[in-house]
């Protein structure tokens, strides 16, 4: 699978379904996964099982990634990021950036099999708040 640099929800990142691929670009630590991006609920909830006391939160949150059981994971909701994603249904998704590093064009555009640019470019922003869901509760981790 090829890996794709896009604007995202929130900031500029690859997107593959290839967790090796991004792990060797972004010289990414084995143990740690990447965060799974569905283009709608349905696809969601075939993959995940979302705690029922969680489920209207997951539905309608905004720029939020959720934790459930060490399996990170965000349903899109801008319209321009949802529509790249549907032709796959699922795509791992991080940051464009060397683990641990900020933003560069240079490292993106040489690592990135396609480049997706849409009317807003691509630009680094602010990133998603984090959620860890328990059966009854939730903490929230940014």
């Amino acid at each position: 699978m090829k890996v794709l640099l896009a604007q995202t929800d929130t900031t500029v990142g690859f997107l593959s379904q290839d967790p090796l691929r991004l792990r060797e670009i972004k010289g990414r630590d084995e143990t740690k996964p990447f965060l799974k991006v569905f283009c709608d609920f349905k696809t969601l909830t075939q993959h995940t099982r979302i705690p029922m006391k969680h489920k209207r939160l997951v539905r309608y949150a905004r720029k939020t990634t959720f934790i459930v059981k060490n399996q990170a994971f965000r349903y899109v909701d801008d319209p321009s990021h949802a529509a790249l994603v549907e032709g796959y249904g699922w795509l791992y998704s991080t940051s464009a950036n060397p683990t641990g590093q900020s933003y560069e064009e240079d490292f993106c555009t040489r690592n990135a099999d396609w480049i997706v640019e849409d009317n807003r470019g691509l630009s680094e922003q602010s990133p998603s708040r984090i959620l860890k869901l328990g059966q009854h509760r939730f903490l929230k981790l940014r």
